[in-house]
């Protein structure tokens, strides 16, 4: 897919991977839509800087856990830009739990988890497909994690979330085929505000990366934007780790 003039969505792009990702888009000519929960001022800050790079973009608040708000999202888009052709489900959430501390992991955190990274990014999905099979193309894609390859992260339940977003990933994938391309990226420890506080933590789960260096945002962007214009890719997971599971 060619980039420019086309309308993106990102979910969580206040800051982290999903800040990186729409400044990207925004470099190929996208119209990109700043999707966030909580970090209003984050958020905005993304507009400005898209606007400096003469982009075109607005910011939407909504919790992707919630139906109503995200087709609310969906419609306001559709208000704008008329058109939707790109989807980045990068919103997520964790919960910094020992991974034997099993009495920890309580049912709200599963809940959490789960409604927010799995359903939410299946809601998302949910709302714009109808648009992207009308015009009889589009891509999504999904944010996993490598802990959902080794099951090693920051939490049980997180771990859990994305390797059900892999698997999602191949059922979307083969249900909006062809109109539609869905694929994920499965990151490695990457330098992020989520590891603030938790530095130690990070290059204890990261182990002995041979390639002995962390993932920063951009790199990451840099694999969604090639997913996301690769025509012949679908269903896969790429797993960006510096080595990490070799």
């Amino acid at each position: 897919m060619d980039l420019a003039n086309k309308t993106v969505i990102v979910t969580g792009a206040g800051t982290g991977i999903g800040r990186a990702t729409a400044l990207k888009l925004a470099s190929k000519g996208a119209k990109v839509v700043i999707n966030y929960n909580k970090s209003e001022k984050n958020a905005e800050d993304v507009i400005r800087e898209i606007k400096k790079l003469g982009g075109k973009a607005f910011s939407y608040k909504a919790d992707v856990s919630n139906e109503d708000e995200v087709n609310s999202m969906v419609s306001k888009v559709i208000e704008i830009y008329g058109t939707i052709d790109g989807l980045v489900n990068n919103a997520s959430i964790t919960a910094q739990i020992p991974l034997d501390d099993l009495n920890s992991v309580t049912d709200q955190i599963w809940n959490d988890i789960f409604n927010v990274n799995v359903k939410g990014m299946f809601t998302c999905t949910k709302a714009v497909v109808p648009y992207m099979k009308q015009q009889k193309s589009g891509v999504i894609i999904n944010m996993g994690s490598v802990a959902g390859v080794t099951g090693i992260g920051s939490s049980i339940p997180y771990a859990a979330s994305k390797s059900a977003i892999h698997i999602m990933t191949k059922s979307l994938a083969i249900a909006l085929a062809p109109e539609i391309r869905v694929n994920a990226i499965a990151p490695g420890a990457v330098n992020t505000r989520w590891w603030a506080g938790n530095e130690d933590k990070m290059y204890n789960l990261a182990g002995n990366l041979p390639l002995e260096k962390i993932s920063t945002p951009d790199e990451i962007a840099d694999c969604i934007i090639f997913q996301m214009t690769q025509k012949s890719l679908t269903g896969q997971t790429f797993i960006i780790d510096n080595g990490q599971t070799l």
